[in-house]
């Protein structure tokens, strides 16, 4: 079955037929495709269009459609609409064929496209919040954990793991509110802007869209089924988000190294080596960070396939649906199998405090310490510089040097310079909004 094979006189070529079909992956439009069926129905029996005894028999049959349907069985029908419209009439008849009055596969995919997404941002939303909170109670249960905070991957100053949990909070918090806010942009409606120019039946779409369950409905025929900003926005948000998990997970696995042997990964979440039986690897962590790009290519995939269309509908964005469908299920498994791995680590405290003690991450609380004795910070800086190398040379922390070695390099320094140096100390001392402080009062 065909919707438009009256203006042709011949066939068309088969691997045509095979290259211009979309119902291999748009299939999975199928529930919003009926959803959107149903509601249209009532649009055209409120115009007057259809009468309520078609409208009724209509809606039945689709209804039965829905329920019947299994779409793990792909058809050999062009499209989703197609096979919709194919097996509708099947069931009930030639009002079957007056379903499609006064509505284009335009403005038609562009709603079942809006509908599945809809539905898709709300399941990776409640996937976010998870796992926000899983790393919140790590926090919680981490904020006394002291470990080596690091710039240029050199270590700079202490922090806790709480601390370090709540930074990926924070980036998870931004990707909620990005995903949030993007809903009032995908909650327009499009249904009854036809194939580009509207239709002349007086169908009246803000009626049509509450029934779907749109805020509003859009304002210019063509750009509504010209457009996929609203995909392109979830494909650059789902690359964000994608960007922050891989990030997580660099440290994770350096963290798992024997080089820095931070945190110890569960079983559940690790593999093993064909070769090296002492292997324990953290490919869930580096599948993720692979997987970010492939999340990358969908959103350079449609912004490549947008970026020269002329207005209004070209085929060219039926390549759509492949990077939106790809994207929402690799996003979907990398949050949650990151939850899962990140709930069940193993966190080496004494390690982690081992490595901020002799990182020299107290350098700069010595500094601040001679400035409190009234030496002007720069001339601070030079002198905690000298002592970090004298204390390298002795291969011991600062804590362990002697007041008299200290003394040698500032008479100001006194036996108080070991309470200001403290690791604790250094993380309890920080007075600003968003600093490690122990208790994490800001964090609450």
């Amino acid at each position: 079955m065909k919707l438009w094979g009256g203006r042709f006189k011949g066939s068309v070529d088969k691997l045509m037929e095979e290259f211009n079909s979309s119902i291999s992956f748009d299939i999975r439009l199928f529930k919003y495709d009926v959803e959107g069926s149903i509601v249209h129905a009532k649009g055209l029996n409120k115009a007057g269009v259809l009468s309520d005894d078609e409208t009724n028999l209509i809606i039945d049959g689709l209804n039965e459609i829905l329920k019947e349907t299994d779409i793990n069985h792909i058809p050999d029908d062009e499209d989703v609409h197609t096979y919709v419209e194919r097996l509708l009439t099947e069931k009930i008849g030639d009002a079957g064929r007056k379903l499609h009055t006064g509505r284009s596969r335009n403005d038609q995919v562009a709603t079942d496209v809006r509908l599945y997404l809809k539905d898709a941002i709300k399941d990776i939303g409640s996937d976010i919040k998870l796992l926000i909170e899983t790393l919140q109670s790590i926090a919680d249960e981490h904020n006394n954990t002291i470990m080596p905070g690091y710039t240029h991957l050199q270590r700079a100053q202490p922090v806790t793991f709480g601390h370090h949990m709540r930074a990926y909070v924070e980036m998870f918090k931004r990707d909620l509110s990005r995903l949030n806010d993007m809903v009032k942009r995908v909650n327009i409606m499009p249904l009854g802007s036809g194939a580009l120019a509207g239709t002349s039946y007086n169908i009246d779409r803000r009626y049509v869209a509450e029934l779907l369950g749109f805020d509003d409905v859009t304002l210019n025929s063509l750009d509504a089924v010209g457009d996929r900003d609203f995909v392109i926005e979830f494909l650059s948000f789902s690359s964000i988000l994608m960007m922050h998990l891989s990030r997580f997970c660099e440290e994770i696995v350096l963290w798992s190294s024997r080089e820095f042997d931070f945190i110890e990964l569960d079983d559940k979440y690790s593999t093993g080596s064909s070769m090296m039986p002492q292997k324990k690897n953290p490919d869930a962590a580096e599948l993720i960070r692979g997987k970010t790009g492939r999340v990358y290519g969908n959103l350079i995939t449609l912004l490549t396939v947008m970026k020269g269309l002329p207005l209004a509908y070209n085929k060219d964005m039926q390549e759509d649906k492949e990077a939106l469908f790809d994207t929402v299920d690799t996003l979907k498994i990398c949050i949650e199998v990151f939850t899962g791995m990140i709930k069940t680590i193993h966190v080496k405290k004494s390690n982690m405090e081992t490595a901020a003690k002799y990182g020299y991450m107290n350098a700069t609380d010595f500094a601040d310490y001679l400035v409190s004795k009234g030496i002007p910070f720069r001339k601070a800086h030079e002198i905690t510089g000298k002592v970090v190398l004298y204390a390298i040379d002795k291969n011991c922390a600062i804590e362990d040097l002697s007041i008299k070695d200290l003394k040698s390099f500032c008479d100001s320094i006194d036996v108080d310079v070991y309470e200001a140096i403290d690791l604790k100390n250094s993380i309890r001392n920080k007075k600003t909004i968003g600093s490690p402080t122990l208790d994490e009062k800001e964090f609450r």
